[in-house]
C-alpha cells in the first residue's frame, strides 16, 4: 500500500489559501493602482482600502488555517490528540523561553546627572 500523509490535503489547502491571499493582494493593487491613476481614488482612500482587503485576506487565511488544524485533530485518535497537544505545549515553552525581557527601569543604576570625576 502506498504511503498516505493525512497531513498531505491540510497543506495543500493552507498552501492554496496562503496563495489566495497574495493574489488577492496583488490583484486588489493593482485594480486601486489603476483606479488612482484614473483619479477617482485619491492615494490615500487606494492605500486604505488596499490595507483593509489584505486584513480580511489575512483572516480568511487564518479562518482556512484554523479549519485545516480542526479537520487534522478530528482525524487523530484521543491518544494521537494528546501527544499533538503535548507537542504543541512544548513548543510554546520553548518559544516563550526564548524571548528575551529588557530589564526594568527599577533595576538599571541611576544616573542623576551629578556625578564627580
Amino acid at each position: 500500500m502506498a504511503d498516505f500523509d493525512i497531513t498531505d490535503p491540510f497543506r495543500k489547502i493552507f498552501l492554496a489559501s496562503v496563495g489566495a491571499v497574495a493574489t488577492t493582494a496583488e490583484k486588489s493593487q493593482e485594480v486601486i493602482d489603476g483606479f488612482v491613476k484614473k483619479g477617482e481614488l485619491t492615494v490615500a482612500q487606494g492605500k486604505a482600502i488596499n490595507e483593509e482587503l489584505t486584513r480580511k485576506a489575512k483572516e480568511v487565511v487564518g479562518d482556512t488555517s484554523d479549519a485545516a488544524l480542526r479537520a487534522k485533530m478530528e482525524a487523530m485518535t484521543p491518544e494521537e490528540r494528546a501527544e499533538f497537544a503535548k507537542k504543541v505545549a512544548s513548543m510554546a515553552s520553548d518559544i516563550d523561553a526564548d524571548v528575551v525581557e529588557p530589564d526594568s527601569v527599577e533595576d538599571a543604576p541611576a544616573d542623576d546627572g551629578d556625578a564627580k570625576e
